[in-house]
Formats: structure tokens, sequence, C-alpha cells
């Protein structure tokens, strides 16, 4: 049985995955309803434009630029070759999300290649992190501006931690982290925008963890994340992810392209700490960061 082209429209834009058409240019011709949802972007502000004019810029876990390059899409637009990957789309709020690709190709009457086909799906814990949002607000240790908990929280967060590292064994880490330059960032472009950041860096953590590992807001432009039962290397991993995934994420402010990097202090418990003992470490750690540089992660 022919499927009718109304009916298959309506197939393809009920589809809880993403899904996009480029030509062989790489310029967006289709845009679904669910690409809207998870992108945050709009069928009328992409259709026209290349993957790269800053709209969805993919990088991958080490935090590379796809989209100059070859990335899925252009590679099987390339040799017919379908492809799936796991890559960070940028959405339009300026945080990254995880999403897993799939990628085909469109071809013509004659089968020779007239563009290419994205179908994408959000892997975030995003159903995760909004029921716990709803939860912190009610117990008011919500920080208001960046939906993430508060230092309130954070502190119980320790406590448990420590809770299950007596009873149980379980190790965890902490990272500290601390926005480069955000005093010089507000004076230049505004309290406003500098929120925006805040809010963008905030996200791209949230959207980023695992489950069962918790992300707070400190205070200023300094963050929390407590990183649970795990080892010394996928511990660095996870640190340096987060920070080649803040430094690829960005907003557009009066047509202008703004990003931020952080810098991170990163240490497993002891046995012998406290969470006095274990903050102070991270944060020496964090300074050291600062020291060398910034944008970078220094683990001890």
């Amino acid at each position: 049985m022919k499927l009718e082209k109304l009916s298959f429209e309506k197939i393809v834009e009920d589809l809880h995955d993403g899904l996009y058409f480029v030509n062989k240019d790489r310029v967006i011709t289709y845009w679904n309803k669910a690409a809207e949802h998870i992108s945050g972007f709009s069928a009328d502000e992409v259709i026209g434009k290349s993957c790269s004019d800053n709209v969805l810029t993919h990088v991958d876990n080490d935090g590379n630029y796809l989209c100059s390059g070859m990335c899925p899409l252009a590679a099987t637009i390339s040799d017919g070759k379908p492809r799936e990957a796991n890559v960070y789309m940028h959405h339009r709020d300026g945080h990254r999300i995880p999403v897993s690709v799939r990628v085909s190709t469109l071809t013509d009457d004659k089968g020779s290649i007239t563009g290419g086909i994205e179908l994408f799906t959000d892997i975030s814990n995003q159903a995760a992190n909004e029921l716990r949002v709803k939860e912190l607000e009610k117990l008011a240790l919500l920080d208001n501006l960046t939906q993430l908990p508060n230092r309130n929280y954070i502190e119980k967060e320790f406590h448990s931690r420590f809770e299950e590292l007596k009873r149980y064994k379980i190790p965890f880490g902490v990272l500290f982290i601390d926005i480069d330059h955000f005093k010089q960032f507000n004076d230049i472009y505004g309290h406003d925008t500098g929120d925006d950041v805040l809010k963008f860096v905030a996200k791209t953590f949230t959207t980023n963890s695992r489950p069962f590992d918790v992300y707070g807001r400190w205070g200023g432009e300094e963050f929390i994340g407590i990183i649970r039962n795990i080892n010394y290397h996928d511990f660095k991993i996870i640190g340096n992810r987060v920070r080649y995934l803040v430094e690829n994420s960005y907003i557009i402010h009066k047509n202008i392209k703004l990003n931020v990097t952080i810098s991170i202090g990163a240490t497993l418990v002891q046995e012998s700490d406290t969470m006095e003992s274990l903050i102070k470490r991270a944060d020496e750690l964090l300074y050291k960061s600062k020291a060398n540089g910034r944008n970078c992660l220094t683990i001890g």
C-alpha cells in the first residue's frame, strides 16, 4: 500500500525524535516538531541555514568541533554509508545536550545522493532533573536563577555521601568549579547577560550528568559537583568532559557569540576527610587551575 504524502508528513511531524534534512552543502531544508522541542530552535530559525551557523554546532566527547570538519552527516553524504554516534548538540539557550544521532542519505530517483537525514534523540536525564527541580522547590533548596540545588542542599548531600561512605564504602569525588573572568564578563556585557551565562553553564552540568550525581550552585559563579561511586580515571574524564562542553557552549548576544571557560579543582574523598577538609582541598586545587592559566582541571 502506497503511503499518502499527508500521512507521511504527519508521521514525521509526530515523531518523538528530532529529524532534519540537509542538502549536499549541509543547509537545513526540513526540521520537525521534536527537533524544535529538543534543540529549542524553531523551524523558521534554522531552515535555510547551515548546521554550523550558530545552530547545532556538534562537538564530540573531547570537545572537538565537528561541523567544520567531517561530522557523521557530512561523512555519510560523502560515502553513502549510514552512521550512528553520540555527540553534544548546542541548545538555543546556550547549553550542550547529549544526543544519539543516526544519519543516512537522501537520494533522487536515479539513486544519486542529494543530501542527508539526521534523526537525533535526547539522551540526557532531563526527566529526572525536572522531577528534582520540583522537589527542591517544595523544600526551598533550589537556586532560583540556575535551577540547581542551592548551598543548603549541597551541604545535606555531603552528609549523605559521607554516611554512604561510612556504611557501604562507596567512594565519591568533588568538582569545585569556577567560571573564569566572570566579574570582568559582567562588567563588559552586563549582569543580565551574566545571568544567562550562569544559566547555560548550570544547564550544561545537569543535562550531561549521571542520574545519581549532583551539581549545585555554591555561590556567585562557583559550583560544586558531587560525583558518586567513581574511580580516579573516570572522575578525570567526567571533569574534563564538563570543561570541554562549557568551553564549546555559547549564547548569542547582539549577534555576537559569547562563551566562557571554567576552572576545576577535583578530588576524591579520603577516609579521614570531613566536609570542610574535602571542600578546602578541592578549593585549593581550583586555585592551582587558575594559576596554571585557567580552563583546566587539577586533580589531587
